[in-house]
């Protein structure tokens, strides 16, 4: 292996001459941003999505009782047959959200 071959280039260093100009260290710095906030972003419509699904399921059964109370027979018995699905749905993704922190964390 020449010593051309084991050099390795800064990846800012688009045009690969071994040199990071001011152009090229700053639409680095800026992808770098970009992808800082990104991820930041996702991490926040996750959380959002986690909690908006927990608070669902702890409403549900409010939703039971108040058609139940409401006299609506029908909307109770079908309530009542979704909800094992639904709390095995929400349970799963309030479980990949916080496994998938927990996993982050140990990084």
């Amino acid at each position: 292996m020449s010593e051309e071959e084991s050099k390795v280039f800064h990846p800012a260093d688009t045009n690969g001459d071994g040199k990071v100009s001011k152009e090229e260290e700053a639409m680095y710095l800026e992808f770098k941003r970009k992808e800082l906030e990104d991820a930041d972003a996702m991490r926040d419509a996750q959380r959002n999505m986690t909690w908006f699904a927990l608070g669902g399921l702890l409403l549900y059964p409010f939703a039971v009782v108040i058609a139940s109370l409401v006299g609506l027979d029908q909307a109770q018995e079908t309530l009542g047959d979704m909800a094992p699905t639904y709390f095995v749905a929400v349970a799963g993704i309030v479980a990949a959200f916080f496994g998938s922190q927990a996993i982050g964390k140990k990084k």
